[in-house]
């Protein structure tokens, strides 16, 4: 039953990517959702840890972030580091109002780092639409990365003996770790029309970002480890929450961005 509800959410999530793939502006607000809703599960989960943040501020300023992508709208050719530093003004004017200062580093390190680790990173899934080729590029960061996700969950869950962090994620294994790589290798194989690189190079880039998208799955893992939660959230049937099914991309967005930007440009 869990497997036909994951199933089903998959393929729905799916079928919302793709069909938004091809129209810039429902692409960017669908994205823009997911970022909503990660930092809405990333902030409850430090609210069951016991830190005290800005919860609805957070979400607030880390909308801007996807919104300023969707407008092209830069105040300066720096505006993401003024954004940065404007928040960490903004939230320590608030910390004024507190009547304790109990907590004060945590609160505003954690409340930050959730801007940046959900909202920011996941925005660059918006440059990279954005970009040249966009539909492409997009449509391989996708499959070399959810090509290893599902590749680790068919072979762990077939012949998964040996842990591979039991301490961040029990239920992951090195078979698996090793399945995720090379069905990220076939999904980087499987784009060679998109990004026109030679057969090694698309087999080094499957590993790589193979690598970053399972480094993303256990940055999570981490982070809910540490709060005490099996799943970010419940919005997904039998999957979790939003950030259990983008975790992976946190990572290979913005590197995937960056080397679309400098390698493939």
């Amino acid at each position: 039953m869990i497997l036909v509800r994951r199933i089903i959410s998959a393929v729905v999530l799916v079928a919302v990517i793709i069909t938004a793939i091809f129209c810039e502006a429902i692409f960017s607000l669908a994205i823009m959702a997911f970022i909503i809703l990660g930092l809405y599960e990333f902030f409850t989960m430090l609210e069951k840890k016991g830190i005290s943040i800005y919860k609805y501020f957070g979400i607030a300023l880390g909308s801007l972030i996807p919104l300023s992508i969707l407008f092209r709208f830069e105040l300066t050719k720096r505006w993401e580091l003024l954004f940065i530093v404007l928040t960490v003004i903004f939230l320590i004017i608030m910390q004024f109002k507190r009547r304790n200062n109990s907590g004060v580093v945590v609160d505003i390190s954690t409340t930050l780092f959730g801007i940046l680790y959900v909202s920011w990173f996941l925005s660059f899934l918006i440059k990279i639409r954005y970009l040249s080729g966009g539909i492409g590029l997009l449509s391989a960061v996708l499959l070399i990365t959810k090509g290893g996700d599902i590749g680790a969950y068919l072979i762990g869950i077939r012949f998964g003996k040996t842990p591979l962090i039991p301490r961040i994620s029990p239920k992951k294994s090195v078979e698996g770790s090793i399945g995720g790589i090379i069905f990220s290798i076939l999904g980087a194989l499987a784009v060679r029309p998109f990004l026109q690189l030679s057969w090694i190079h698309l087999v080094w880039l499957g590993i790589f970002l193979g690598l970053l998208g399972q480094l993303g799955d256990l940055s999570e893992s981490l982070i809910k480890r540490d709060c005490g939660v099996e799943d970010s959230g419940n919005i997904l049937p039998g999957m979790g929450g939003i950030l259990d099914e983008l975790d992976s991309l946190l990572f290979t967005a913005p590197v995937f961005y960056f080397y679309a930007s400098i390698i493939l440009k």
